[in-house]
């Protein structure tokens, strides 16, 4: 038997013992009055003076014996208390039984706070309730849990262990708040919209295909929110948002997840200058409400700064004007074949170009590859090729651009955003051109929808998880989704 087992059959000893001395060790019937931290913090602001009795329960994550006494520190998620138990307090039995707790159960204590000799903020145990029995012991590394594969595959034990990685996911929490605050306060409407499709429109991604039963057909799950909300702006809802769940059958990577969180906005009347404002305008509020600053950190392996994020200044280019910086300022000037050859041979981008990549899709790898990633401090990309956005409108005396930005931040894309066509002939043309003539491709429903009229209208998308990412100075997009997407682990 490995020690993991020993352990585990050592914890089913003691949980027989419990339950033949009477004790239900997954008891429900304990209230607390006050979070673990709470009281520590408040004994510690002299909110709550010496004496003080309170009710905690938490997770037992360390165990000290010192014979006739017990010090554990049980913790929730306002923070950790140490509890002291004394035998003459509780009584032989009581104690007997409060002795054999293992680190990772669950109890409740009631008590009275006090400061131990060593100036520890302290609740002095009168009694105890057993709230679940662990049997399996925590990671080995309590706290400080390493290992990659563990942690994304057993999130529980990371958050158990690993109190920045809690306080991430508490950030990201409170990151959603604020954005669903700033859009109601503009007097935006929270809406939902179908998961499941029978096109998959608004976005040239590869979906997830799902057989739905009843119907007899194939659905697919979405790739995008765009469709759907237009459809409210010609219902007469004029400003709109939704929170909610792409997915996309695409590949993994530290940017990547097949399944990803996505904000859309759109609203009428407005274009996609209405857009820029509006995404400065929250992302500023988000960072100053959520984490007190405009200039985001994010620190190396060590701990040291390795660049700064700052907030507070927006820069606005072209995105011509940024593939000129890298490529060439006649870069736009030259023959296509001149672009693919400085492209794979001055550029180094062989690897990245495919032999039927069109004029606009080899000038589209440069800004990828070259341009993108520079984009560390927040920069407004603007007027990107038509062939890109086929849901923009051209750009008013530049037909091979649309009124379209991309916002990027910390090297990578976290918003698109655009003046939303509304023109149903020329949204039909494009889309057409995009299907390449595969009519099942075409969203009729929405097209017809748009027949109907819609008022024109900007419209962005914000990428939750990336944006989590730069605010939160992550740098895999593994770190700020609970549960990523991995390979089912072989049994």
């Amino acid at each position: 038997m490995d020690d993991t087992n020993a352990l585990i059959e050592q914890r089913r000893i003691k949980l027989a013992a419990l339950r033949a001395k009477g004790i239900d060790p997954f008891m429900n019937k304990f209230t607390p009055d006050t979070g673990c931290g709470t009281a520590r913090d408040g004994f510690e602001r002299g909110e709550l003076p010496d004496g003080t009795p309170v009710a905690v329960a938490g997770r037992m994550t360390a165990h000290r014996d010192m014979g006739k006494s017990q010090f554990v520190d049980v913790k929730d998620i306002t923070g950790r208390l140490q509890i002291y138990a004394q035998k003459q307090a509780l009584g032989d039995d009581s104690y007997d039984v409060f002795k054999h707790l293992d680190l990772g159960d669950f109890i409740g204590a009631r008590g009275t706070l006090f400061r131990t000799k060593t100036g520890e903020p302290s609740l002095k145990l009168e009694s105890f309730t057993i709230l679940a029995k662990a049997l399996r012991p925590p990671p080995e590394k309590w706290h400080g849990l390493e290992d990659t594969e563990i942690r994304y595959r057993q999130r529980y034990l990371d958050l158990m262990a690993n109190d920045d990685v809690r306080q991430t996911f508490l950030l990201r929490s409170a990151v959603l708040k604020e954005i669903r605050a700033f859009f109601h306060e503009r007097g935006f409407i929270e809406v939902e919209t179908p998961m499941m499709q029978a096109i998959p429109g608004g976005a040239a991604a590869q979906p997830f295909k799902t057989q739905h039963n009843a119907l007899g057909c194939e659905f697919y799950l979405r790739v995008a929110l765009e469709l759907y909300l237009k459809r409210l702006l010609v219902g007469g809802i004029d400003r709109i948002f939704e929170i909610g769940r792409n997915f996309r059958n695409e590949g993994l990577s530290r940017r990547h997840n097949p399944e990803f969180t996505m904000l859309e906005a759109y609203q009428a009347f407005g274009d996609y200058e209405t857009m820029m404002e509006l995404v400065e305008s929250l992302v500023k509020r988000v960072a100053q409400n959520v984490l007190g600053t405009l200039v985001i950190q994010h620190k190396n392996s060590d701990g040291e700064v390795s660049r700064e994020i700052d907030l507070r200044t927006w820069r606005r280019v072209t995105y011509r004007d940024l593939v000129r910086e890298k490529a060439g300022a006649d870069w736009f000037e030259v023959s296509s074949s001149e672009r693919r050859r400085r492209a794979i041979e001055d550029l180094k981008l062989s690897g990245d170009i495919a032999a039927g990549y069109e004029d606009f899709e080899v000038t589209g790898a440069v800004f990828e590859k070259l341009v993108e990633p520079t984009l560390i401090q927040p920069t407004f990309v603007t007027h990107l090729p038509r062939q890109l956005v086929p849901l923009a409108k051209l750009s008013p005396g530049d037909p091979e651009t649309v009124e379209v930005f991309e916002c990027c931040i910390n090297g990578q894309e976290i918003a698109p955003a655009y003046t939303e066509q509304n023109d149903p002939v020329a949204q039909r043309q494009a889309l057409e051109h995009q299907a390449g003539g595969e009519q099942q491709k075409l969203d009729e429903d929405f097209l017809v929808a748009l027949e109907h009229g819609m008022p024109p209208a900007g419209g962005l998308g914000i990428g939750i998880d990336r944006l989590c990412m730069m605010l939160l100075g992550q740098e895999s997009i593994r770190d700020v989704i609970l549960f990523p997407q991995l390979k089912p682990k072989s049994h």
